[in-house]
């Protein structure tokens, strides 16, 4: 499993990654990038109003205005992602959740639903414990189980012997990404979500369902579109209020494998549940397995060279909530880059910027969910969760952190 589970989320102090699935890495360390490029034009001063990929903003530009023009609250944020340079994400195998089920089904001996425990008091949150008027009786946020269920909202990990967690499935989160940008909580503090959506997915064409990623990600009702009641006028107006957009990305295929997926490296009818009896030239008829590793790894053009290996959401070779582990792509350095940003610049916001990144006293949590300069984007996601993906649970207890 590659996030962690609930009960362990206390401990990770803003050391420990929550989630390190590859999507969801990916998107981490993209942010690590925009930060790391504002620091660069930060420290060359107000010469520098832009680099390849992002600019300055001037004062006109970021009074609270928006995407449309009609923001009720804060958008003042000293850099934006450049319009002209669009943003796209190749994923080697579907994501988990929703976009994968009808191929989890499919390569099932038996699609019968998976029998999943119910979660023991305080393995979860007291806000998950509670049951769902809708399904009373089942645990909350299925991983791969209930395969009749299809367009909820799923969690992570999604065996159901794997202890449990909150962290919401890569469907779920793109989808989301799709209202709030691929901005993370702090980056949205110094940069404009505006220009920082994603244009288009892309999968192999082997990972590609078109019914399940219609249904994940569309707003077409037609489709089954669970975003569908984004689309409508009161709710686009409140998106719009809290200064964002619903702003869809494409779904595309190719035929470019990666070089070490599943379907490059076993070979043609391979399968790891059933016997390989036509192969008589092999000696050994078992088929290959392949076994998952615990091993992921981070990358940005602006970082180290080599990037970095992270496994149980840390560096490679220290312990899991050591300070010392802490990769360049968790909450607590990413905090301290934000930080060292707005100290190094003059900030037309009355001191507010400074005041919430720079602060010694508040923690994490209160920077995300009390801050006025991220109140935008609470409410577009809250909107969100409440038309769209019905059934979200938050992920609790990892931001009592402060820096020193």
């Amino acid at each position: 499993m590659k996030c962690l589970p609930a009960s362990k989320l206390p401990q990770a102090n803003g050391v420990a990654i929550h989630d390190w699935h590859a999507e969801i890495l990916a998107i981490r360390a993209f942010n690590r990038f925009i930060l790391e490029e504002c620091k660069r034009l930060a420290l060359q001063g107000d010469g520098a109003s832009q680099s390849e990929f992002i600019y300055r903003r001037i004062t006109t530009q970021h009074e609270n205005q928006g995407q449309q023009g009609t923001a009720e609250v804060w958008q003042g944020q000293p850099f934006a992602w450049r319009e002209d340079v669009s943003l796209h994400m190749y994923c080697s195998e579907a994501p988990c959740g929703d976009a994968s089920m009808e191929l989890i089904m499919a390569a099932q001996d038996d699609a019968s639903p998976w029998e999943v425990p119910s979660p023991t008091p305080g393995d979860l949150p007291a806000q998950a414990q509670a049951p769902t008027p809708a399904s009373a009786d089942d645990p909350p946020l299925p991983g791969r189980a209930y395969f009749s269920q299809l367009g909820i909202v799923r969690r992570k990990p999604s065996r159901g012997d794997a202890p449990p967690s909150l962290s919401k499935s890569c469907s779920d989160k793109l989808a989301l990404k799709q209202v709030t940008s691929l901005l993370s909580s702090l980056t949205s503090a110094l940069v404009s979500p505006a220009n920082a959506y994603l244009s288009s997915v892309i999968f192999p064409a082997s990972q590609y369902s078109a019914v399940a990623c219609s249904r994940c990600f569309s707003s077409s009702s037609a489709d089954g579109g669970r975003m569908a009641p984004l689309l409508d006028t009161s709710v686009s107006a409140k998106l719009e209020a809290a200064g964002y957009v619903f702003r869809e990305f494409r779904v595309e295929t190719t035929k470019m494998e990666f070089a070490f997926s599943r379907r490059a490296i076993l070979p043609p009818n391979n399968s790891s549940s059933k016997d390989m009896t036509d192969m008589a030239d092999v000696k050994d008829t078992k088929p290959k397995k392949l076994i998952a590793s615990n091993l992921a790894t981070s990358w940005t053009l602006n970082g180290p060279r080599d990037g970095e290996g992270l496994v149980g959401g840390v560096l490679q070779g220290r312990k899991q909530f050591d300070l010392r582990g802490a990769s360049l792509v968790s909450r607590r350095k990413m905090w301290t880059l934000a930080r060292e940003v707005c100290s190094m610049m003059a900030l037309n916001d009355d001191g507010e910027i400074k005041r919430v990144l720079g602060s010694t006293n508040l923690v994490y949590d209160e920077i995300k969910d009390g801050s006025s300069l991220l109140e935008g984007r609470r409410r577009a996601k809250e909107e969100t969760k409440r038309v769209a993906l019905k059934g979200w649970v938050r992920n609790t207890r990892g931001g009592s952190f402060k820096l020193e």
